[in-house]
């Protein structure tokens, strides 16, 4: 007993050293971000101020959130037409990706087949696909969709086609022994084996879906179409009026932010019991 509860005492030390770093780790995983963005905050005030720097080209910090406040009608609304296509676009990609992943996963022939196309998908700047969607689609609405889905759809096929075919071989020939029907490997073996991979892509295709929903209103606001958050933008470009162009890029960062979070926090709470990732997030 007394040698026991010597080392006891000597690890005790050591356990409090870890429980600090850990706490430090804690506290400054939010603490530092939050402090590096009050100085480029202020930073960026006293640019403007002691270079004398125009409004209609680089508005001060508080002009920013002052014109956020008096336009809030407009831009939210706006920020409502570029959410519904961008969270559209997301459960398209996560309906096609999931089951296309699931097809390639039952067949290598129908993979080798139609992979190469949504690589092709995936390469090619939305910008130069917009003028066919343009050609081929009247609805505006459809024609957003359409883009923002292209953007998101690969990351969430590609990650969830890796994670059905990461399964254990030993784990998939002991199924097979036991006569494991197809339907059973899918359900019980492979599809909680794709899972991490599923919510990786996951969290990369909502702020992609976000990036394609603004990409597409931008191509179509030129024209006069849009009246989403990446029209103001253009909008404001036009008129001079740096301050409304800062709002609502604001608006856009925040809720790119806000969309990874999120999803980040759901990724967690349905990893956190089983997988090792979630596990030491825990500790």
């Amino acid at each position: 007993m007394t040698a026991i509860d010597d080392t006891a005492l000597k690890l005790d030390p050591e356990e409090a050293r870890r429980a600090r770093q850990e706490r430090l780790e804690r506290i400054g995983r939010w603490a530092l971000p939050l402090a590096i963005m009050v100085l480029a905050i202020v930073l960026w005030d006293r640019i403007c101020v002691w270079n004398e720097i125009p409004q209609y080209i680089l508005p001060r910090p508080g002009v920013v959130l002052q014109t956020l406040h008096n336009d809030a009608g407009l831009l939210f609304s706006s920020l409502l037409v570029t959410l519904r296509i961008t969270f559209l676009s997301l459960a398209l990609a996560v309906i096609g990706g999931v089951g296309l992943a699931v097809l390639f996963a039952q067949s290598k022939w129908v993979e080798m087949s139609f992979f190469p196309f949504a690589i092709v998908l995936q390469v090619t700047p939305i910008v130069a696909i917009f003028p066919l969607i343009n050609i081929y689609v009247d609805n505006q609405t459809v024609k957003l969709l359409l883009c923002a889905w292209i953007v998101a759809f690969f990351p969430i096929l590609s990650n969830t086609t890796l994670g059905l075919n990461s399964v254990d071989r030993n784990l998939r020939d002991l199924f097979k022994l036991n006569g494991a029907t197809r339907w059973q490997q899918l359900r019980y073996l492979r599809l909680p084996a794709a899972m991490p991979y599923f919510l990786g892509g996951l969290k990369i295709a909502g702020g992609l879906s976000l990036i394609g929903a603004v990409v597409a209103e931008f191509v179509a606001g030129a024209q006069g179409q849009s009246s989403g958050l990446a029209s103001r933008i253009i909008e404001a470009g036009y008129r001079l009026n740096a301050p409304r162009l800062f709002a609502a890029l604001i608006l856009i960062s925040l809720t790119g932010i806000l969309i990874f979070l999120v999803l980040s926090l759901v990724s967690h709470l349905i990893l956190r019991r089983w997988h090792e990732s979630a596990l030491k997030q825990e500790r």
